[in-house]
């Protein structure tokens, strides 16, 4: 769920933070002062196309912000950390800059995500439903997720086994297509992959073999000046008169023989023994390393006919030790499916007609069990379509047939009509934006509790509605949020009074410029807000009265539920 939301800069927002907890959460306020431009920025923190104009005027960037956590959500923290999103403590921190001169960047624990990435995990996180947002009930392929759903375990066991058979299917059809096209040029085939193989492994590569190759070769060839540096330091060193060993053995001998005057001198004449011990060391080693100088010609030729060939082979098979070697792999595999064509091809064709089968019969039962539980759905998000003042409306579910896939052999589409007399046509072509989001109301009320995105997020869902349709309305979402979060814009009393937490946004003007603030209202605070809402501009004693008793029956009544 979403935790906090931070907003700087977007439009006449200059700055506002909202934290937000479980349970229902409502934003009123005036017409005008603000409310949407929060939609706004949770559509652009979750993905959607940015659009320089909402930057705010004078400011270089507008800058949006989520934290959302997962904790109760381990399908989704599962999700996030296999796909290598930075998750510290079980919350995802979400940013998304927009530039004024039309740029934007975005990420995510602080890591730079391309958008395409942003949005899939948006889409994961938060059901976002207002009046100019995409809706996914727009797209026909979620509707079939919906059934599936609240069909619950049933459907979901056998999608589980059907998306592993479709697999295996694929797979083996994959290879079968490979083999046959391969017998094609059989004979042709064999012949390249052999001498592949036999020129990779008469070379026999070794994993970073040209890398040690080339700095041998070098050795080589400045064999001479190496060997002439190497036993001229000797000299100097050790081996010459007046070397540096027997320098500074003279030196420590001369301490050495007044140190019984000062004894600090020991001190000092410990650390000069310890330097000629490292000299006398090191010498050793240089000279084992001039002595082992090899200026042998025919070595240099060998060394450099060896990189020769390991060059060719990169050029030909990859580009370095380590991909040639994989190539061999795949080489040798596909070698000996070709030899063993006939074998290989009943092999696989015997897979494939049983995992084809098996695909179908499954699906075949899904598809049963789809068409069994699509019209009791329907009549459920019907039902809750009736409560929310839309008597007339009618909602089925209907389920075609397709190529069976990864999600089964069924096509499911929802149609719907809001007016009597009008028959019902694909949703997706028909409905408006309120209408979509009660319909989304409807069916997220239907699946409460079963499966979802943890946010839910509704825009003007109240529009048109008024007296008891408002408050079945209020009370639907209630329930929901007793499943998920939801964060509601609202201009109705009845549902702002069922809120767990509310917000009012208001809009003021401060040296010159139109700002707008959110405000966490409390107890005191809410009477006025909902007495605002019912009495409009002049807040009267009797509409504080009614918002008293409106929180204080919710109250009520949200405690014996």
């Amino acid at each position: 769920m979403i935790v906090e939301l931070s907003v700087e800069n977007l439009a006449i927002i200059e700055k506002a933070q909202i934290t937000l907890g479980p349970g229902l959460t409502v934003l009123t306020g005036e017409t005008g002062a603000g409310k949407s431009l929060l939609v706004d920025a949770l559509d652009l923190v979750l993905g959607e196309r940015a659009d320089s104009d909402l930057v705010r005027t004078g400011a270089p960037r507008a800058n949006v912000s989520v934290v959302m956590d997962l904790s109760t959500r381990t399908d989704l923290l599962r999700l996030a950390t296999d796909a290598g999103l930075p998750v510290e403590d079980s919350a995802l921190f979400i940013q998304r800059e927009v530039f004024s001169e039309g740029r934007s960047q975005a990420r995510i624990g602080g890591k730079m995500t391309p958008l395409a990435t942003l949005k899939a995990v948006g889409q994961q996180l938060v059901d976002l439903h207002g009046q100019h947002a995409h809706q996914v009930l727009l797209d026909p392929e979620r509707h079939l997720t919906y059934l599936d759903l609240w069909i619950g375990k049933p459907a979901i066991k056998l999608l589980v086994r059907i998306a592993t058979v479709h697999s295996e299917a694929t797979e083996a059809r994959g290879k079968l297509a490979a083999l046959q096209a391969g017998l094609r040029d059989r004979e042709h085939r064999l012949d390249l992959l052999r001498f592949q193989v036999e020129e990779i492994e008469s070379a026999s590569p070794r994993t970073g073999e040209l890398g040690e190759l080339e700095g041998q070769l070098i050795r080589l060839k400045n064999g001479e000046r190496l060997a002439r540096a190497a036993f001229g330091a000797l000299v100097k060193f050790k081996d010459g008169e007046g070397s540096a060993a027997d320098m500074l053995g003279v030196g420590i001998k001369d301490i050495e023989d007044v140190a019984r005057m000062d004894p600090e001198l020991f001190a000092i004449v410990d650390q000069l023994r310890a330097a000629l011990y490292s000299i006398e060391e090191n010498v050793h080693d240089l000279r084992v390393y001039a002595e082992g100088i090899d200026s042998n010609d025919d070595l240099l030729e060998e060394i450099a006919t060896r990189i020769d060939v390991l060059k060719r082979l990169r050029r030909k098979y990859g580009e370095d030790e380590g991909a040639i070697l994989d190539f061999l792999a795949k080489a040798k595999e596909e070698l000996a499916t070709l030899q063993d064509s006939e074998s290989s091809e009943a092999t696989l064709v015997a897979a494939l007609q049983k995992a084809e089968g098996e695909l179908i019969n499954l699906c075949a039962d899904l598809s049963i069990l789809r068409h069994d539980k699509a019209d009791e759905f329907a009549q459920l998000v019907e039902k809750e379509l009736h409560d929310l003042a839309m008597e007339k409306s009618i909602f089925q579910v209907r389920v075609g047939t397709k190529e069976p896939c990864g999600d089964g052999a069924d096509k499911v589409e929802f149609f719907f009509s809001a007016n009597a007399g009008e028959p019902p046509r694909p949703l997706s072509k028909i409905a408006s934006g309120g209408e979509m989001s009660r319909v989304m109301l409807a069916i997220k009320t239907a699946l409460a509790g079963k499966a979802g995105v943890p946010t839910l997020i509704f825009d003007e869902v109240d529009a048109g509605l008024g007296g008891r349709a408002a408050a079945v309305m209020g009370k639907k979402l209630e329930d929901l949020a007793r499943h998920y979060q939801v964060v509601v814009i609202t201009h109705l009393p009845q549902i702002a009074s069922r809120a767990t937490t509310h917000y009012r946004i208001e809009k003021s003007e401060e040296n010159g410029r139109v700002t707008t603030k959110v405000v966490l209202l409390k107890e005191k605070d809410r009477v006025e807000e909902i007495a605002r809402m019912l009495a409009g501009e002049e807040v009267t004693d009797s509409a504080r009265k009614n918002a008293k008793e409106m929180l204080s029956g919710n109250r009520k009544a949200s405690s014996a539920a």
